[in-house]
């Protein structure tokens, strides 16, 4: 590969700090994984990112960490374009570019490429000296026929990445919501509420961000042509065995060992796709079912948890309901006493009057008959009316 785009640094995240500050508006620091598992951090402009990996403006833009993008995976002629929530990469037949290195979320992928690729690449190593001395040719051109390609390789781990990393937010968000509706449920009160609140809000945006990986995976699944597209290595295959090809302009891989065995190994692995087999994405198919299968999970048990919540918040409606009937209940015994009451009181006020009755002459003993009787009626009237409540379900039994 060309170093001629740019300069290379060590990938030391103080080296990384300092370049960023000389020129932060036109360069971008990139972590260049190879396939032999070397990393270096890149310091170029877009424009040599373009020139290097042969894309267009408008998917380096999808790239960009200013910009929101939903999850993509592009298939281009030469490059897979990735942008899986912090995980920014371009991947290549021989090369991983990811954007960001100093981010504490992509440096563990950056060492997770490193750790997993030259493991591959050594086997195959092992293989070519096998069968350079004779030995055990079968065996070691059936190792290779299984290898997969680099660049299901990297996708792979980005996939594992951006897998594990929603599914451990997930567990953490379980297991913070899960005690503190529990404990919502017990008192409710508004820090609890509060607490809730918050926790349902992080839910959603967890999910939103669970739901776009997932549909792009399943839109990936969906379209056999998209994933023929992220074949790159049976590109370079089905150019290299074209005639025209030979004639045409230079290839942008460089002539190096690596691309060359790699293009060896590539050749064997797409046999069946050299004979016509070119709709064959079954290899791919089946990598993207397994991290579909592990992001559909992750999305079920926020879905789980989504049910959790609006379960416990239909609990809480009721409680609030029969405490809510029950502050009506009391305010119906209390409307029905001010009644009886009053009552009562305009009987006394009536007879309490400083006006002259001729019936009241040497007749007081009545007065005593009429308070005990206007008495017993008010109290007749009270239970009359806490019984039709009852019969029409306005007070509890």
């Amino acid at each position: 590969m060309a170093r001629g785009d740019g300069y290379v640094v060590p990938a030391d995240p103080q080296a990384l700090v300092v370049v960023k500050k000389k020129n932060p508006q036109s360069s971008r620091s990139w972590a260049l994984v190879d396939c032999s598992g070397e990393s270096t951090v890149l310091d170029v402009d877009k424009y040599a990112i373009m020139h290097r990996v042969q894309i267009h403006a408008r998917d380096l833009r999808i790239l960009d960490p200013l910009l929101s993008y939903p999850s993509t995976i592009l298939g281009r002629e030469k490059a897979i374009v990735l942008n899986l929530e912090h995980i920014k990469a371009i991947i290549t037949a021989e090369e991983v570019l990811l954007r960001d290195p100093s981010d504490e979320n992509v440096v563990p992928v950056v060492e997770e490429l490193q750790r997993r690729l030259p493991l591959v690449n050594a086997i195959g190593d092992n293989q070519n000296d096998g069968r350079e001395y004779g030995g055990g040719n079968h065996d070691m051109d059936a190792g290779e026929e299984d290898e997969s390609p680099f660049e299901f390789r990297a996708l792979e781990v980005a996939l594992e990445a951006i897998c594990s990393f929603l599914a451990a937010r997930t567990t953490e968000l379980e297991t913070a919501a899960y005690p503190a509706l529990d404990e919502l449920t017990s008192k409710i009160s508004s820090r609890n509420l509060d607490r809730v609140r918050k926790l349902k809000s992080a839910m959603t945006r967890l999910t939103a961000r669970v739901q776009k990986v997932r549909d792009e995976l399943e839109q990936l699944l969906d379209d056999d042509d998209d994933m023929a597209d992220l074949y790159l290595s049976r590109k370079i295959v089905a150019g290299a065995s074209s005639p025209i090809s030979g004639s045409g302009p230079a290839n942008w891989y460089p002539a190096s060992p690596t691309i060359g065995s790699k293009i060896s190994r590539a050749s064997r692995a797409s046999i069946a796709t050299i004979r016509g087999d070119e709709n064959d994405v079954e290899e791919l198919e089946m990598l993207l079912e397994a991290y579909f299968m592990q992001i559909d999970g992750t999305l079920n048990k926020l879905t789980t948890l989504r049910e959790y919540i609006d379960d416990t918040e239909d609990y809480i409606n009721i409680q609030l309901d029969n405490h809510r009937n029950q502050l009506i209940q009391l305010e119906l015994l209390l409307s029905s006493g001010t009644v009886c009451l009053s009552i009562y009181s305009l009987v006394a006020g009536i007879f309490g009057m400083n006006i002259p009755y001729t019936w009241n002459d040497n007749h007081g003993y009545m007065f005593k008959w009429v308070v005990i009787v206007t008495g017993i009626v008010c109290a007749f009237m009270f239970v009359l009316i806490i019984s039709y409540a009852r019969h029409k379900g306005l007070v509890g039994s």
